[in-house]
């Protein structure tokens, strides 16, 4: 059975604990990058301009998930330490908490956003077709990302508690309702009518109302491995000021993250046209599916570390870290020997008829981010040390650094001074990605020789009511 329970977590088998909780939420993240790609066949099924354009608002998109990915993380990381410290009833209530707020601030953004989609896309210099395709993509996106805010911050709490396996099963639902209905929705098939490119976010929110179905259903059974009781409905302002905490950095990191995407993308729009853009496109799809056992393996870990320091265990946490940290970087260093190898063959995979520069750009892409993918894999592992740990500023600070001190400027000087064109955001990429894995390696190692752990579990095995 897929889920493990807080005694096997800290006492049993690290190894066996961290497979467990790991290989669901990688099969998850497959299937939801698995997704992504289905939207990107299909819709260059209707055109390249239409992939160009989901390229474009990707950043947005990613700017969408802030509010729901941070307090995710943020429940993740404290239901694992109240459960560490047999404090059930507190990871119940801080899961209920997570998800009025994920719903109340993505409510609002959606808002926002649906609003003002094409003043949004205007922005980056692109054609006006592709500018306004990305605006009815990210308009209609913005429904489904309310539905999937509750669910998301729920399954986190699934999570936390050494429970994958249903989370798993929910969004493989989601995920499958999307890839039927996307041709029918992009491409008008059968008796329903051409959406075009809204067709896939129709296809996606869709999805999400029935896989969130599923996961509000087995949290609300009283047989499930992570049912909510009617104490954890108590509003308590105390655990929005804890979630806060906790969550805040996570929303810092990935706010720095994407906005700093959207002046790569800028970048390669001004010097690379939309041949440059569409080969981004594909380079970040597939890079989506070679991190996600690294995305796997850090929340797994992060489930591990946080239940540990719960039990007062700082040394097993620290195991667990560098256990995840091993695997991580020698599992995306294979996949990137892989990609290195074989990047026309991949390209053609995402865009059946890619040829002439797009073709060009999409190789050299490929190629260059193979180099770093082993700094990827311990980039997402050994943050799970300081993410379990409850330090998620460190993680905050690595990624501000990592994208703002190092990935725009050396894009842009490349880009523009030194006059490597599209090329330059591609190294800047790989190159921000490799001092990031080495700088954060270093800085966990100097952390836990200097107590950082011991003084997380004194903090989590003793919650304040």
């Amino acid at each position: 059975m897929l889920n493990s329970s807080g005694d096997e977590i800290t006492d049993g088998s690290l190894k066996k604990s961290l497979a467990i909780v790991a290989i669901p939420i990688v099969a998850q993240h497959l299937a939801l990058s698995t997704q992504l790609i289905i939207d990107v066949f299909w819709l260059g099924r209707l055109s390249s301009t239409a992939v160009a354009a989901v390229g474009l608002i990707q950043p947005v998109v990613g700017l969408l998930a802030v509010s729901i990915n941070a307090t995710a993380s943020g429940v993740q990381i404290l239901v694992s330490q109240r459960l560490g410290a047999d404090d059930p009833t507190g990871a119940r209530r801080i899961t209920i908490h997570g998800m009025a707020l994920a719903v109340s601030l993505m409510a609002t953004i959606a808002l926002f956003m649906h609003v003002y989609a094409l003043d949004i896309t205007q922005l980056f210099n692109a054609s006006s077709t592709v500018t306004q395709l990305g605006a009815t993509y990210l308009s209609t996106l913005t429904l489904a990302y309310i539905v999937t805010a509750a669910s998301d911050t729920l399954e986190a709490g699934f999570v936390g508690a050494g429970d994958s396996r249903t989370p798993l099963i929910a969004n493989l639902t989601a995920i499958g309702v999307n890839a039927i209905l996307d041709p029918f929705l992009i491409l008008g098939w059968g008796p329903f009518p051409k959406y075009g490119i809204a067709g896939a976010p129709y296809a996606t929110l869709a999805g999400y109302v029935v896989g969130g179905s599923i996961i509000f259903t087995a949290a609300l059974s009283t047989h499930g491995d992570f049912s909510l009781t009617r104490t954890a409905l108590q509003f308590r302002p105390r655990e929005l000021a804890k979630l806060l905490r906790v969550g805040g950095p996570q929303a810092g990191q990935r706010v720095g993250r994407q906005t700093a995407r959207l002046c790569i993308v800028a970048i390669i729009s001004m010097t690379g046209s939309t041949a440059a853009l569409t080969a981004y496109t594909v380079g970040a799809r597939i890079a989506t599916i070679v991190f996600v056992p690294a995305i796997g393996i850090g929340q797994g870990a992060t489930t591990l570390v946080g239940q540990n320091l719960g039990a007062d265990q700082p040394q097993r946490a620290t195991r667990a870290t560098w256990l995840g940290v091993t695997v991580g970087t020698l599992g995306l260093g294979s996949l990137g020997v892989i990609q290195w190898l074989f990047p026309t063959t991949l390209a053609h995979m995402f865009v059946p008829g890619i040829s002439g520069q797009t073709l060009t750009y999409s190789v050299a892409y490929l190629q260059i981010l193979a180099y770093g993918y082993w700094a990827l894999g311990a980039i997402y592992t050994v943050s799970a040390g300081f993410n379990g740990a409850g330090r998620t500023e460190i993680s905050m600070y690595a990624v501000l650094l990592q994208y703002w001190a190092i990935r725009v400027p050396v894009a842009a000087i490349m880009a523009f001074v030194l006059g490597y064109g599209a090329f330059g955001p591609f190294w800047a990429v790989t190159i921000s990605n490799i001092v990031a894995g080495v700088g954060l390696t270093v800085a966990f190692y100097y952390s836990t020789t200097t107590g950082m752990l011991t003084r997380a579990a004194d903090t989590a095995s003793n919650p304040a009511d």
